[in-house]
């Protein structure tokens, strides 16, 4: 990688290839300007993961050169992995608007043992001076309010990094400053690096104002009880679901942690407001007239823990499903969820709910990213003299780039880039130069890295094919089975239907031990596992073709003497 002063680096340390994690560098003149510190939810191949964080090894190489990390918005993509970042790197000071401030916070509590550096609230009108460089910023319209658009005002030109964003003309809150973007492009923007989630979707996205009102079209028609999901994350939904179970009447119940924090954070950050005798308590729903009850939940992805999935399962603590209920998903699927959500729907219409989904017949969600009409309008507004599409697979961002060729930008100066690579901006041009330590660390529990690919394939090794354990008895010195080899499965075979099977398995493990003590070489039990381990692998799928994990567990004993009980014989079930 060049190491030249004057010139502007650019690398994602997440959120290329991917939608999540998004982590950007920006190091201009000797100076790190860290732009979000995100987390991706794992899919179903990583068992047992809860998070995945990016690998922050570059910023601890150059922790002195970090003067801040600059906050986009408030969701989890965007600020999950601050807590992660905080364990590794020393921040001087977290630059956030409104109601991420509070989320940020949030997270603090939860994680004490961090020391957390100062939150520098900003507003849209502020800017901020690093010596030569100046950071600003432009508010846009996304799912969340307070989504800010930064910009890094260079010796070159300025750099904006737009977050995520979508056009609305009709927003629920606060309008996009579009004058900002108009004036970046009069004072020659220099590079636009955009969000590339829906770069695929042709069809206009309905204004979030539009889903407000038809949500309380739904609710002044449904007269029954409601239960309703959403993202917790989106508060601008949230707000107006409260807004529409105010107009008809009604109470409100809350349910899921998270959708719990995100009407606390929405009410601290006055984005939701309602009467004191609006919201009621779990245990209270009983005693209220069904038909005015809302019940707002979390599970519009079909996640089996959640609240939708226990309340379709009938073992939610607090709600029963009843004939005659309505379920409103004010979602969309997320890509490899259609099928949880499926069952979901399933079992809601085998209790006889009825459900309704976002469809041309009810506008129930509306994405907070921007169609192609959305991002070709930021490149005509921007007009960059440099492009880098941002925060999506790797097809996502190709059809990005097609956009801005579209819309003038020359090919050449549009790089396609993955997580490490580097991408250099000076007086030359813009062009790829080196990579940097990149990468997924998995969070596991209290674990950060310490599980690894292993031990993935191992979990998912488990999970198709079970796993098949024996258990050997060595004497060290005189190099002698004692006992007969003992076998334990589970997920492979039912141990008392495969006798046949395990009697051929336990003397084919005694052949293989045999020979290997029988050999005129010093003892090694490390290597004897393997062996076994390795021969009984081959063997169990030459006769089942199947492949179980197989742990050998070994026991050495120094002298005979030290296993046998008073009466001078060995138990065969030791």
């Amino acid at each position: 990688m060049e190491n030249n002063n004057s010139s502007i680096k650019i690398i994602a340390l997440g959120g290329l290839g991917e939608v999540g994690k998004n982590t950007y560098v920006y190091e201009i003149n000797n100076k790190i300007f860290l732009v979000d510190a995100g987390i991706l939810f794992p899919d179903d191949s990583l068992l047992g993961i809860d998070y995945v964080i990016p690998d922050y090894t570059y910023l601890v190489e150059n922790e002195q050169k970090i003067v801040g990390l600059f906050i986009t918005h408030g969701h989890e993509d965007h600020i999950g992995g601050i807590p992660f970042l905080l364990k590794k790197v020393k921040i001087p000071r977290i630059y956030a608007s409104g109601i991420a401030v509070d989320l940020i916070e949030y997270k603090f509590q939860e994680h004490t043992e961090i020391i957390s550096p100062e939150i520098c609230e900003f507003k849209s009108a502020d800017v901020f001076t690093f010596d030569d460089i100046k950071v600003s910023f432009i508010r846009l319209n996304h799912s969340i309010p307070d989504m800010f658009g930064i910009v890094i005002h260079t010796d070159l030109g300025p750099i904006f990094h737009t977050g995520d964003f979508k056009i609305d003309f009709t927003p629920v809150g606060p309008h996009a400053e579009y004058h900002k973007l108009t004036t970046l492009a009069e004072n020659g923007c220099l590079c636009l690096l955009s969000d590339s989630t829906n770069a695929e979707v042709t069809t206009s996205i309905p204004s979030e104002s539009k889903i407000g009102n038809s949500i309380r079209e739904l609710f002044s028609k449904i007269t029954q009880r409601i239960i309703i999901v959403t993202f917790a994350s989106n508060i601008y939904r949230i707000e107006q679901i409260i807004n529409a179970t105010v107009e008809s009447g009604r109470k409100i119940a809350v349910f899921g942690r998270s959708m719990e924090k995100a009407i606390e954070a929405g009410l601290e950050a006055g984005y939701i407001k309602m009467p004191k005798d609006t919201m009621i308590s779990n245990n209270s729903i009983e005693s209220i007239d069904s038909s005015k009850i809302v019940l707002l939940c979390t599970g519009s992805q079909g996640e089996p823990l959640a609240a939708l999935s226990r309340i379709a399962s009938g073992n939610h603590k607090y709600i029963k499903a009843m004939p005659g209920d309505t379920v409103i998903f004010s979602s969309s699927p997320i890509p490899g969820n259609q099928e949880g959500i499926n069952k979901t729907i399933n079992k809601l219409f085998q209790k006889g709910l009825n459900v309704i989904v976002n469809s041309i017949i009810a506008d129930t969600h509306a994405s907070g990213h921007g169609s192609q009409n959305d991002l070709k309008m930021m490149i005509n507004l921007v007009k960059p003299k440099y492009f880098i599409p941002v925060h999506g697979e790797h097809r996502m961002l190709k059809t990005h780039k097609d956009l801005a060729i579209d819309c003038g930008v020359e090919e050449q100066n549009i790089l396609i880039m993955d997580n490490g690579e580097v991408a250099v901006i000076d007086e030359e041009g813009i062009r790829k130069n080196g990579t940097v330590a990149s990468g997924d660390i998995y969070i596991d529990g209290n674990g950060i890295g310490d599980i690894g690919s292993k031990v993935i394939n191992e979990r998912k090794l488990l999970s198709e094919e079970g796993i098949f354990v024996i258990s050997l008895a060595i004497e060290a010195t005189t190099k002698k089975l004692l006992l007969e080899p003992s076998i334990v499965s589970r997920g492979f075979i039912h141990m008392r239907g495969s006798v046949e099977l395990t009697t051929a398995l336990v003397e084919y493990i005694k052949e293989i031990v045999y020979q290997e003590l029988d050999r005129d070489i010093l003892y090694a039990p490390l290597l004897l596992k393997k062996k076994v381990e390795d021969e009984l692998s081959k063997k169990i799928y030459t006769i089942t073709l199947r492949k179980p994990l197989v742990i050998v567990v070994l026991t050495e004993i120094d002298s005979i003497d030290n296993v046998l009980p008073e009466n001078g014989k060995i138990d065969s079930e030791v």
